[in-house]
């Protein structure tokens, strides 16, 4: 039986103390963001920062990062090589290879848009990591990751934010039961899993959130979900608390703009706002 996730049980489990400089409350990066889809990628870094990681860079399509540098100030911005229609080309992450070896936590994924790029990507990025550095998977990084050659990545170096369809892909077949799923998805891959509320971890751990509406269901949610957790486990938090908190957090934001706005009609980027509020209350 799942664990449920309430603010008594996050209250207990209290995050790391935030460390005084932007180093020490940890650094990330995010390589996603095409550019028809640079959006993604803004979501995923302002949301590592609203839970509080001290520095954040992304690498995105050439032509998006001059416009993604200006809309995210806060952040370094790096231009990747591009196709001629846009997609992130997968082969040359020169880039960003000094800022790589330095980085906490790197998240996979947001508004990528070829599968074969993105495949190509995780297969140019595993060398690069620093061995201690946690990778967070998202959206087309998730599909193609049962076709990466992958090692060593154990230890609560692995998380994934799958949606159902995303979850299916994993497990190469229909899922049929939510925790059964999440968890053998969790020991398939050796990963820290959180989907749609349900959070599985390799050691047998199994917790599903005590909140969350039907308002979650809104383009860019998964984006701010992944950044969460990356932005928590950048700070210090283990694999498994980072998802926890961070799921609830993504659930709790979404019910406060429930009881503002509505069921249905909030934005994922207004799910922003409320994250600092709703973590300095469980925090308190």
């Amino acid at each position: 039986m799942p664990e449920w996730i309430t603010p008594a049980s996050l209250r207990e489990w209290s995050l790391p103390s935030p460390a005084g400089s932007k180093y020490g409350r940890g650094q990330v990066m995010v390589l996603g963001g095409a550019a028809a889809t640079p959006g993604a990628a803004m979501l995923t870094g302002l949301a590592c920062l609203r839970v509080g990681a001290g520095r954040l860079s992304m690498g995105v399509a050439q032509s998006a990062a001059v416009a993604l540098a200006i809309a995210v100030p806060e952040a370094g911005v790096y231009g990747l090589p591009q196709s001629p229609r846009g997609s992130v080309l997968g082969s040359d992450l020169s880039a960003v290879a000094d800022s790589l070896s330095s980085v906490d936590v790197v998240v996979v994924g947001p508004g990528l848009d070829d599968a074969d790029e993105t495949e190509t990507l995780l297969q140019t990025l595993l060398p690069l990591l620093d061995e201690k550095a946690a990778l967070v998977l998202d959206a087309y990084a998730l599909g193609v990751w049962p076709r990466v050659q992958h090692t060593g990545l154990g230890g609560g170096r692995l998380l994934m934010t799958p949606n159902p369809e995303e979850a299916a892909r994993l497990l190469e077949r229909d899922l049929s039961d939510p925790a059964a799923d999440i968890a053998a998805i969790a020991a398939r891959y050796q990963a820290v899993v959180s989907c749609q509320g349900w959070i599985a971890d390799p050691d047998g751990g199994c917790w599903q959130v005590s909140t969350g509406h039907v308002g979650l269901g809104t383009s860019g949610s998964g984006d701010v979900l992944a950044w969460a957790l990356a932005g928590l486990r950048a700070r210090g938090a283990s694999a498994s608390q980072a998802a926890c908190w961070g799921t609830y957090l993504h659930a709790a934001a979404g019910d406060r703009l429930t009881a503002r706005v509505g069921k249905l009609g909030f934005l994922a980027r207004e799910l922003l706002d409320e994250i600092p509020g709703v973590m300095a209350e469980l925090s308190s």
